[in-house]
């Protein structure tokens, strides 16, 4: 699901400080309810059943993997494709930490501030290819204000 589909936390019906037991529950809840097979008699049913299973799986693998939710959290998933290797995982995994940390020490240094410093060393094709602009920033922005209210 790229940055412009619905947010996972919505998806699962979950605020953002869900716990993990929250995220599991909810998931298996709605897991339970929208499986394909349980919908096999009405066709029209079905397929709105089959998108939306897809969606709660996709959501529960992202908010159930303590390394990807919070990167999530953080606005670049984006930046995490299907076939990303182990390693990239984890090189974005230390560069969220580092921003948490960063913005926890410094008070003049945000978050969007790292996000605007890494969208500078893309290169303008990168970021295309990846499916990134300042949008995607800003989405992920708004999202994590309208979390804190």
């Amino acid at each position: 699901m790229s940055e412009v589909g619905p947010c996972y936390y919505s998806v699962l019906g979950l605020c953002e400080q869900a716990t993990d037991s929250e995220i599991r529950d909810a998931y298996r809840k709605l897991a339970l309810k929208w499986h394909p097979d349980r919908w096999l008699k009405d066709q029209v049913a079905a397929g709105q059943a089959k998108r939306l299973f897809q969606q709660i799986q996709e959501a529960y693998s992202v908010l159930s993997d303590k390394g990807k939710k919070r990167i999530y959290d953080a606005g670049m998933l984006g930046f995490l494709g299907d076939d990303d290797d182990e390693g990239f995982c984890d090189f974005m995994q230390e560069m969220v930490l580092m921003m948490e940390n960063v913005r926890s020490k410094e008070e003049g240094s945000t978050l969007e501030d790292l996000q605007a410093l890494l969208m500078g060393m893309m290169t303008e094709d990168e970021r295309v290819k990846s499916g990134l602009n300042r949008d995607t920033f800003q989405r992920a922005r708004k999202r994590t204000r309208l979390a804190g209210l």
